[in-house]
């Protein structure tokens, strides 16, 4: 079993926070939009403090890709990590599997090993999730980005008292960046690259930024475009994501803003972006701070607090061995998404940007905005490779 040490992992964050200070002039080829970070920094990083002690077993199962891919699997493990510090667990250990074929089995390992919650990341895994939850009672899942389809959603059973699935908004968060994205486009000529068109999270974070580049401008051309179904490509592949950004940005050389949507690919897209020297935005985290070597050119980052989700399942659970079931949302209404901070392009928010985003963002929360129109294909998996 692969196990990652808590002290290295808390001292990540320190660590990026100095990585994306110290990348202050480090523009690359095309220099165009991007902009030295020069004296900005990320805010300082908290260490939580224990509440207690507690016998838990902690096992996390990320997605195919690594544990340090500077995106989703990194931050739903500091999220289990941060969750077992506050309550005074032992250090969950964690297992990559290779392939989708491994994901039973690396659940089973856990179970084998007498864990008390496991956690399993992405959408992907859901399926062996369900099943393990299932046949394991006794123990408490917690799904990332599995969206449980039971009798309360028009399924054909009823939840699972030991499974909870972390759901987030993420067409919320794609919508406030396609208002940034369409308010700061000169050419009108925008894009989103995502892993696969058949990972609705990925989906709901195109069609919301679409959506939300034509609330402010619907002249504004929005290209979605995939990389592929095969999912090693579409997500853990930096190079072949950097050849995909490149080819793209070479057949619409007016694009200035590249939204990625393809995780560990998606990073070679913002290397892309950089020698291209067009806007970029992160996706899930705030890559400015995770991704130093790109933030030259990284306006914000589309965010899920993936992190505060998955700790506080892990806190929720410690606290009465019970723990919560179904779907648990994350969105506007509870600070479950949003954008992450604008760094040295801070200058191209105006107050009206500002207000507009605010209002969306509060829009959404009380319900009066709808960020799945009028593109409604929010929710569903799309087969389509090429770019609309």
């Amino acid at each position: 079993m692969r196990k990652r040490n808590y002290a290295f992992s808390a001292l990540f964050v320190s660590f990026a926070l100095v990585l994306a200070a110290c990348s202050n002039g480090q523009i690359s080829t095309g220099a165009g939009l991007c902009r030295e970070v020069g004296d900005n920094v990320a805010p300082t990083a908290t260490t939580p403090e224990a509440t207690g002690t507690s016998d838990l077993v902690i096992g996390v199962v990320t997605d195919v890709g690594t544990i340090d891919d500077h995106n989703f699997n990194q931050y739903s493990f500091e999220g289990a990590l941060q969750g077992a510090a506050i309550i005074g667990a032992a250090e969950p250990n964690y297992v990559v599997p290779a392939s989708s074929d491994e994901y039973e089995q690396d659940i089973q390992q856990f179970v084998d090993d007498g864990a008390n919650v496991i956690v399993t990341v992405g959408f992907a895994i859901g399926d062996a999730t369900l099943a393990a939850a299932q046949a394991n009672p006794d123990i408490h899942f917690i799904g990332v980005d599995q969206f449980q389809v039971n009798s309360d959603f028009g399924g054909t059973w009823d939840p699972i008292p030991n499974y909870e699935s972390l759901i987030f908004s993420e067409q919320q968060a794609g919508y406030l960046a396609g208002i940034l994205a369409a308010s700061i486009t000169t050419s009108k000529e925008v894009a989103a690259l995502g892993g696969s068109g058949t990972i609705p999270p990925v989906v709901n974070y195109m069609r919301g930024f679409e959506n939300g580049v034509k609330s402010v401008d619907d002249t504004v051309n929005v290209h979605l475009t995939y990389v592929s179904n095969d999912l090693t490509k579409a997500f853990n592949d930096p190079t072949g994501g950097k050849t995909f950004a490149d080819t793209f940005l070479g057949v619409n050389p007016d694009v200035d803003v590249l939204f990625q949507v393809a995780g560990k690919t998606g990073n070679g897209m913002l290397d892309s972006v950089v020698e291209h020297g067009i806007y970029g935005f992160g996706v899930d985290v705030d890559q400015w701070v995770s991704y130093p070597s790109a933030n030259v050119c990284i306006v914000t980052s589309a965010e899920k607090h993936l992190t505060k989700a998955v700790s506080e399942a892990v806190t929720t659970f410690a606290a009465d061995n019970a723990g919560r079931s179904n779907n648990q949302f994350y969105g506007a209404a509870n600070d479950g998404i949003g954008l992450a901070p604008f760094y040295q392009f801070s200058d191209l928010v105006t107050a009206d940007i500002q207000t507009a985003i605010d209002d969306a963002f509060s829009g959404m929360a009380d319900g009066t905005i709808d960020p799945c129109l009028p593109s409604d294909l929010c929710y569903a998996g799309e087969e389509d490779l090429g770019t609309e």
